[in-house]
Parts: structure tokens; sequence; C-alpha cells
């Protein structure tokens, strides 16, 4: 179910107070606009209105593999959604830990939170505006000569893609999850620089990733680098 609302300050925020009052896993919350959207590291998320601000809930179960393995599944859906309103001369790839590029540049990205068993993934995909000026290339479905997907449309091809990798995630087992990532990233040998919590960044070539879903660093030495928290960006 997607529920539909003008203007929030933050899906994530509102999301996490529904599941405190015990909303079902598969809710969706979609807004026209933000006025405090955010993203990882406490980037604000500019949010005019024609692009898609949305959070779903996901009540973790006993069995269930890491919550933070849920950003995989959702980049997943992400990208296949994404691939659908594209050609295939358009270069869609994941890049760790949970963003997407279009030929290179940032079309969306992913956040996760959690409260107690409630985890929120919180999506915002720029579909026909993106913002300038930042300190990355980003881009929109728009301004690289797509028509801009109705918001509420793409939420809804959305929501059945992510319920059904969901699915697979309960069902297969991460490997298949990590698999089904890989395919959709980019490839191996590809240079990434990781800006870690510590304020240092390590310089590598992408090397897969862990079981777990770790980033894995091929560092100049050939040594082997497993990074689980960092700012990562292509080089």
């Amino acid at each position: 179910m997607i529920r539909t609302v003008e203007e929030t300050a933050s899906t994530n925020a509102d999301m996490l107070a529904l599941a405190a009052d015990g909303a079902p896993e598969g809710l969706w919350l979609r807004a026209d606009t933000q006025a405090e959207g955010r993203g990882r590291m406490g980037r604000a998320w500019h949010s005019p209105i024609g692009n898609l601000y949305a959070s779903t809930l996901v009540r973790l179960q006993p069995h269930d593999p890491p919550a933070a393995t849920l950003a995989l599944v959702a980049a997943i859906a992400l990208h296949e959604v994404v691939i659908a309103y594209t050609t295939e001369t358009c270069l869609v790839i994941i890049k760790w830990p949970n963003d997407l590029l279009v030929n290179g540049a940032k079309l969306a990205g992913i956040l996760l939170e959690r409260a107690n068993d409630a985890v929120v993934i919180g999506i915002g995909a720029n579909l026909g505006f993106h913002p300038v000026g930042l300190d990355r290339p980003v881009t929109s479905l728009r301004a690289q000569g797509f028509d801009a997907p109705d918001p509420h449309y793409f939420c809804e091809d959305l929501a059945r893609a992510f319920a059904h990798w969901l699915a697979r995630w309960r069902g297969s087992g991460l490997e298949t999850i990590r698999q089904a990532w890989l395919r959709g990233a980019h490839p191996a040998g590809t240079a990434l620089s990781a800006n870690l919590g510590d304020g240092n960044s390590v310089d590598g070539l992408f090397d897969g990733l862990e079981p777990d879903g770790a980033l894995r660093l091929r560092l100049a030495d050939r040594s082997l680098r497993v990074i689980h928290a960092a700012d990562v960006f292509l080089i």
C-alpha cells in the first residue's frame, strides 16, 4: 500500500513514527516534496516537486539476513526499475553502498534507519530535476534525455520490485542478493576512493563484496581492504 502526502519534513521520519505506532511491513509513504529531506552522512536532500521521495518499512524476522543488507535489496529493485525507464545505451550502475548512477552521475540514493524490529528504507530518485553545484556529478532521468515518469507510478513499480527482491532475500538467502547486486554494479577493477568515518581515505580497485555485503578494495600493494562503512566515489 502506498500513502501519498503533498509535503512532509521527511518520509523516513514519518515512517519511523508510523512504525512505532504499529504500521505493518510493506507500507510505503510517498511525498510530493520534503522540507527536510536527508541522505547519508546527514546531507540535505534537495526535494523539488517531480522527483521520488518515498520510504517503506520492513519488520525484521528471527531468521532474516543482517538488516544492513536491505540496502542491497533496495538497490537491486531501484536498478531494475530505472533500467525499465531508460534504454540500452544508458549505463545504469549500482555504486556501493547505496547510490544509483546513470552515465557516471548520481541519480538516486538510499537511506536505512532502524528502530527495534523496524527498518525504514528511504529512497530518493531524481526523475524530473536534479540539484546543481554539488561536490559530485548529479543527474535526473529528464537530464539524460528521457521522459520523467510520474513519481506515483514510479513508486508503484518500485514497490513491486522491492517486494520481489525482499522475498528472495528472505527465501533464498543473502548470497542470491549479493550476486544480483554484483550484476548491476560497476565491474571488478573499477577505481574507487573511500572516505572513512575517521577522516582518512583509501583508494583501490573494486574487488566485489564480502559474503556480508562489505566492500572489497584491492590496494596498490595488492593487499585486500574490507570496508563496512564509507562514502565511496568513482575515480
